[in-house]
């Protein structure tokens, strides 16, 4: 049905679960997903997808046949029922000058696109109302609630201010958790791997190949180089993503006088897990706005920007983190001095 003859309520909260899924990240919430040329050519999920775009959702039998793959292939957790939501949309593009400014003049591209939002449906609940035709209270059970949604996708991706109809921009609400299952037997591509996996994953291969060299402060210095480069490219404005590639943790590991080949056996199981020239995502194997100090007694976070203010010292044999405290210190929400010696 088309939105504009909906009520303006309903189409807001309609709107809200499609935009859901251009929300997030690039490269944590946000993914792409690629498709090979031979699947532009004959794949049966790109032709579904090409034919609900050219008919704007209006061929029947492409829209059973996406709603069937998605049933077949969508397990979500904890709840018994989803929705499928599906829209087609047509774009039109601001012509933008040379130095990027956006013109009023009038745009030659126009942007036809899918999107698909995939959501838990939650089961009413059971509670004591007022019931106004009974004059009483009663058992009432409310009505089954849409959730904002677990994943979805907008088809074809935009790139370079463009339909790029290789790629599918992918979204999943977890960022630990993509749905792999799902990208693989609806896509027919090599889930790209998650946020929480990549982080996982740089944190045992820096472990693991550093050994006894894995210390507090190189760990602090690869965490705040990272963030550094993550803080200029934001203020760049440049709309290209980050590259970061194990070469350039490499070069902060040499900086911090690590021996070579551990340097070496570093880059070398990166390679192995993200692949050959494979560039990271700095903002998945670090946690650019959080700067946390684990211990089984005690746990410690310090905003990133501050976290150079930690060091650590041996004080009579000991191991101890050290924190300046020179002004307001509070404990429990109260204002406390600490006494000099």
């Amino acid at each position: 049905q088309s939105m504009a003859l909906m009520p303006e309520d309903e189409v807001e909260r309609f709107l809200a679960l499609f935009k859901k899924v251009l929300s997030g990240g690039i490269g944590r919430c946000m993914l792409d997903i690629p498709f090979s040329t031979a699947q532009v050519e004959s794949g049966e999920e790109h032709a579904i997808l090409t034919k609900l775009r050219a008919t704007k959702c209006a061929d029947e039998e492409a829209r059973m046949k996406l709603f069937r793959r998605i049933i077949e292939t969508v397990k979500l957790e904890n709840t018994n029922n989803t929705l499928i939501l599906l829209a087609a949309d047509t774009y039109d593009v601001p012509w933008r000058s040379r130095d990027g400014e956006e013109s009023e003049k009038q745009s030659d591209t126009m942007f036809t696109y899918l999107l698909c939002s995939i959501c838990p449906v939650a089961d009413g609940k059971t509670a004591l109302g007022y019931n106004a035709d009974e004059k009483g209270f009663c058992n009432c059970t409310s009505a089954q609630t849409v959730s904002m949604p677990e994943l979805g996708f907008m088809f074809p991706a935009f790139d370079g201010r463009r339909a790029n109809i290789y790629s599918t921009l992918y979204y999943s609400r977890s960022t630990d958790d993509v749905h792999p299952d799902f990208i693989e037997s609806f896509f027919h591509t090599e889930a790209p791997m998650s946020a929480g996996i990549q982080k996982d994953t740089f944190s045992s291969i820096l472990t693991e190949t550093l050994e006894e060299e894995c210390r507090f402060d190189v760990v602090q210095t690869v965490h705040e180089q990272i963030r550094t480069r993550i803080e200029e490219h934001k203020e760049s404005k440049d709309p290209e993503p980050l590259e970061f590639s194990a070469r350039d943790v490499g070069a902060i590991l040499r900086e911090s006088e690590i021996p070579e080949e551990k340097i070496d056996a570093f880059q070398k199981k990166c390679v192995e897990a993200f692949g050959a020239g494979a560039s990271m995502e700095p903002g998945n194997i670090i946690e650019p706005k959080k700067f946390q100090l684990t211990m089984p007694q005690v746990k410690i976070t310090v905003s990133p920007e501050y976290s150079a203010m930690i060091e650590t010292k041996v004080i009579d044999g000991r191991k101890y983190i050290l924190i300046p405290a020179d002004e307001g210190v509070e404990l429990n929400g109260m204002a406390v001095r600490i006494p000099k010696e």
